[in-house]
């Protein structure tokens, strides 16, 4: 637009010796020909101030627009209502033009419009009975200002859709270059040690499947031109019976359905994170013979993950205390986890020991703001071996 500001700047000038000439040429028919000189000489002092000191801002403007139309008005000062009606051109003449380019091009094609507008309307009451000078020449200002506010308005929504262009090619250029690498280092690494962890199993079986899943995110990320579908590759649905696969062996059990129990991305690693949570609490507090186990139920409406273990259980009032200790393992990471997800967990205790955390998931769930005191959680119904 750098382009079009000093097209007005040169235009307002050139308006102003048109305006000086316009007035030269007819001063003998001038009633007051001093007025004249004070409009013209505070046409030319702005003209002075913005080309010095340009402002490209709508409230300069409008003051500019509030000037060109003052000038303008200020014609029935200077000239006999007889020469005004037999159409005199105003003192100004063309320059308030200026402020309607300028308008059409902060404001597009309703800005060029709505200043040609009061630009026209200020002349039809300068004139009083508008002649055909007067129509011709609001008519050509309103088309100014709409034809050339539209084509700025196209200007923009090109240069917008060039520049989101351009970032996507610079993100796909960087991304090739970046897939290159990976595809020659860590790709094939990652795919090694699921294979090499497979055939090993037991505890190296676990770490080879999370290998396996980092393979498969980064293989979408370096391989696909949609760009859409790497961000499903990382926050789209993911199975979360592979990601607690790893949390099985060391007197720990995994109970899964057969089938996928799929999750968006961030709820299914919300949900992990609070499983590690709850085992974390087995094995600092339950007793070093205790067992847990990790339930992973999928129903039509929502996901439940129970972790029971055979531990000493937790006394009452005990989770009150850790949290007035400021210890908040139960409450900030598997409570408070769950209820920023709009899910609920609740952590109650046997008679005879062992501790059982129930997280519910709703799948249709939208994550919203936990109260972090836990006495306010909404499925806090018991209390939880608060210690860690």
């Amino acid at each position: 637009m750098r382009g079009l500001w000093r097209v007005i700047d040169v235009f307002r000038w050139l308006a102003l010796a048109y305006a000086a000439w316009s007035a030269w040429e007819r001063h003998d028919r001038i009633a007051h020909p001093a007025a004249a000189v004070a409009v013209l000489a505070v046409l030319a002092a702005w003209t002075l101030a913005v080309t010095l000191r340009p402002v490209r801002t709508v409230r300069a403007y409008a003051l500019e627009l509030t000037i060109g139309c003052a000038a303008i008005l200020a014609t029935r000062l200077v000239d006999d209502p007889a020469v005004i009606t037999a159409g005199a051109k105003t003192i100004p003449s063309i320059w308030p033009t200026a402020a309607v380019v300028g308008f059409a091009v902060l404001r597009g094609w309703r800005g060029g419009l709505v200043a040609a507008a009061v630009v026209a309307a200020s002349s039809f009451a300068e004139v009083v009975e508008p002649t055909p000078n007067t129509v011709t020449n609001s008519i050509f200002g309103l088309l100014l200002g709409g034809c050339l506010g539209y084509c700025v308005d196209l200007a923009r929504s090109s240069h917008a859709a060039l520049a989101e262009a351009m970032r996507l090619d610079a993100a796909r250029a960087e991304r090739d270059r970046l897939a290159r690498t990976v595809h020659d280092g860590v790709l094939q690494t990652l795919a090694f040690i699921n294979r090499r962890a497979s055939d090993l199993g037991g505890e190296a079986a676990r770490l080879g499947a999370m290998a396996g899943e980092q393979e498969r995110i980064l293989r979408t990320l370096v391989s696909q031109t949609d760009l859409a579908e790497v961000g499903r590759a990382v926050s789209g649905e993911t199975d979360l019976r592979a990601l607690l696969r790893h949390v099985e062996g060391h007197g720990v059990q995994l109970v899964s359905p057969a089938d996928p129990v799929l999750l968006p991305r961030r709820a299914a690693d919300e949900l992990v994170a609070a499983v590690e949570a709850a085992l974390d609490n087995v094995r600092q507090h339950a007793g070093s013979e205790a067992r847990a186990w990790v339930l992973l139920d999928d129903t039509r409406d929502e996901v439940v993950v129970t972790v029971r273990d055979s531990g000493r259980g937790v006394a009452t009032g005990r989770l009150e205390e850790a949290v007035g200790q400021g210890r908040l393992g139960v409450s900030s990471s598997i409570l408070g986890r769950l209820a920023d997800l709009g899910g609920t967990a609740a952590v109650t205790s046997g008679p005879a020991g062992g501790t059982t955390v129930e997280m519910h998931l709703p799948k249709h769930s939208r994550p919203r703001v936990a109260d972090p005191r836990i006495g306010h959680h909404p499925d806090a119904r018991t209390h939880a071996r608060g210690a860690s």
